[in-house]
């Protein structure tokens, strides 16, 4: 009777163990879905946990295996196990509550723009990006969730505009892939995304920015004496105006000898290549907007007489009438096209290391000490003999003639700030660029290297839009191609199938005889 009692305690014992795991799953998968809030998961986990260890216990007096070595090495595997398996969920939950990304393509591909991040980060209001479609693009989400990551005050939300058509009506939206920004209450169409475009972190983060900031820029191009044009064609710089417009910029032409002074609201005058001299009216107009808190951009190209010598004394800026040669350049270019990668350490130019901007035909342009006015160099050549000021510019010869050229390195633009005396209620500081060439901004070459930021950059600078965004380059993939010719491709070939194949036999056979 005692054995049958025995047999049925242990029956039920037994019994009471396959409950035990049942329970602690149970309770790990409430747990884990509801995220280990309330008391149902411990609920579950502490009798099962018992349970499973009361068995172990009884079960291992009743047949003393856990005294055996068998059971001892059992036991550390399983200890090892778990350490591992605790290991790798400790890891899984960090990575959950915690991310860290890397991002190991040279051009940075997957992550975002400087200035993209620091606009995020200041963000003073929520901002939420409305995605009206009912595909959700892996590219965008990823793009979107890296603007997420930098601030808790960014939200984005896919939105299928059949299935909400009320919501859909209030944004205004006409077709599928509309993307809007909204915040207090304000809405701005970002852009249109289908398969053919993705969204773009270029238009988003400028929306951003106008969308915060709520002020309006604007940009006058001075016109009347051969400046490049604002419209395509010929000497055009439309690609430029465009990108302003990009930005949040609004351009407009101006034509000094039509108005007696620059317009009010003028953030920023562009002056773009005039090939003939302005009116003394003209120049005084422009001194007294400077005078009195405003921002030019001065590009002159060489063998050019703008008669800007005026204001550009007051500045303490000289245009050398040297033409800058650059002998070790690329050969494509020509020794005519200076080639920049070096560049000093202004708002300007502080995201460039050391890429490459081009200047075709371009002066010198040399600073002298002025009270109350800061230059920095913000575009310097390579140093002699690479480069040198060419005074000779008929001359098909080109060589260093010591009195008449000047040495290497040189400075072909430079960045300005005066202090004023008494300060406008928006600004207490004027700002000058002045850039010996405005070839580089003409449509063609604003595109190419990073000839359209050192132009963007100093517009989003001498506006004094100092939380404004810079310029953000288009992330592009490098060709890392390996072209092979049909030569290499045999041998290629005829290595993976032959000759590695007969290398590691006879190594193996060669291993095989040192062992007999």
């Amino acid at each position: 009777m005692k054995t049958i009692a025995n047999r049925k305690l242990w029956k039920l014992i037994y019994w009471l163990f396959w409950l035990g795991p049942f329970l602690v799953t149970a309770g790990l998968t409430v747990g884990l879905i509801s995220g280990f809030r309330g008391v149902v998961p411990l609920v579950l986990l502490i009798p099962g946990v018992a349970l499973i260890a009361a068995w172990i216990i009884i079960e291992g007096q009743r047949n003393n295996w856990l005294g055996q070595r068998s059971t001892q090495a059992g036991t550390n595997a399983l200890l090892a196990t778990l350490a591992v398996l605790a290991m790798l969920g400790l890891i899984n939950f960090i990575g959950a509550r915690y991310h860290l990304r890397t991002d190991l393509t040279e051009t940075q591909l997957f992550s975002l723009a400087p200035q993209s991040r620091e606009l995020v980060r200041n963000l003073k209001q929520p901002v939420k990006i409305w995605i009206f479609d009912v595909n959700q693009n892996p590219v965008d989400r990823d793009l979107l969730e890296n603007y997420r990551r930098q601030s808790s005050k960014f939200e984005y939300e896919y939105v299928d505009p059949q299935a909400k058509p009320g919501l859909a009506k209030q944004f205004g939206v006409k077709e599928a892939g509309e993307v809007y920004l909204e915040t207090n209450q304000q809405r701005k169409l970002v852009q249109v995304v289908n398969q053919s475009e993705r969204l773009s972190e270029i238009r988003l983060t400028n929306r951003l920015q106008q969308i915060t900031s709520g002020t309006s820029v604007k940009a006058y191009f001075l016109q009347g004496h051969g400046e490049s044009q604002l419209t395509a064609g010929e000497n055009s710089i439309s690609q430029a105006a465009k990108a302003l417009n990009d930005k949040s910029f609004t351009t407009e032409p101006l034509n000094l000898a039509q108005i007696s002074e620059v317009p009010k609201d003028a953030n920023v005058i562009v002056v773009a290549g005039p090939k003939r001299a302005l009116f003394d009216t003209e120049v005084k107009a422009l001194q007294n907007y400077l005078n009195g808190g405003g921002n030019a951009l001065l590009m002159i190209d060489p063998d050019t007489e703008p008669k800007l010598e005026p204001l550009l004394n007051e500045w303490g800026v000289k245009l050398d009438t040297r033409l800058a040669v650059d002998v070790a350049g690329s050969e494509a270019l020509g020794p005519a096209v200076p080639i920049v990668t070096e560049y000093g350490k202004h708002p300007i130019t502080k995201d460039f290391g050391n890429g490459i901007s081009f200047y075709r035909l371009a002066r010198p342009v040399d600073t002298t000490p002025v009270n109350n006015i800061q230059a920095t160099p913000l575009l310097l050549t390579r140093p002699y003999p690479s480069t040198w000021a060419e005074s000779d510019q008929k001359s098909e010869k080109l060589e260093f003639n010591e009195g008449q050229d000047r040495k290497g390195p040189l400075t072909l633009g430079v960045a300005l700030t005066k202090k004023l005396s008494t300060p406008t209620p928006t600004s207490g500081e004027s700002r000058l660029v002045v850039i010996g060439n405005s070839d580089f901004t003409t449509d063609g070459l604003f595109q190419q290297q990073l000839n359209g930021d050192v132009f963007l950059n100093s517009v989003s600078w001498l506006s004094q839009q100092d939380q404004q965004p810079l310029s953000i380059r288009p992330k592009e993939q490098k060709n890392r191609r390996v072209n092979l010719s049909v030569a290499q491709t045999v041998l290629l070939r005829s290595s993976a199938l032959f000759i590695l194949p007969f290398v590691g036999f006879i190594g193996a056979g060669l291993l095989w005889w040192q062992r007999r």
